[in-house]
């Protein structure tokens, strides 16, 4: 029986979550993707800590754009909150997405913005 499309991304996630956990030296950026918004969190799992968030929920800016356009603002802001808190390296946790569209455009921006991935 084919699973739906949410249960086959969360076993992708559980797959991916267990091999890449933030440390307080090189947290993990985890990416939450819905059909209409993006998240970006960076995470010390160590701690059970979130060091940065940004979403295009929040962002005024963003409600205008493309969601792509949404993303790279999103990535931008996520790397530039985490400059700011003294993060230059993190793990990047696709959260069970393909690294693609509006996810890769997020982790692109991060990149040109500061952050190593």
């Amino acid at each position: 029986m084919a699973l739906s499309k949410a249960k086959r991304r969360l076993r992708i996630r559980k797959r991916i979550r267990k091999n890449v956990s933030g440390t307080a030296a090189k947290p993990r950026l985890a990416v939450f993707r819905s059909n209409k918004q993006i998240y970006a969190q960076i995470i010390d799992d160590e701690n059970g800590v979130t060091l940065a968030a940004a979403s295009s929920l929040k962002n005024k800016d963003a409600q205008s754009v493309s969601k792509t356009e949404q993303a790279s603002m999103i990535g931008k802001e996520i790397a530039e909150k985490a400059v700011k808190a003294g993060i230059n390296n993190v793990v990047f946790d696709r959260g069970g997405y393909l690294y693609h569209g509006r996810v890769k455009q997020l982790a692109e921006a991060a990149r040109e913005a500061g952050l190593k991935l």
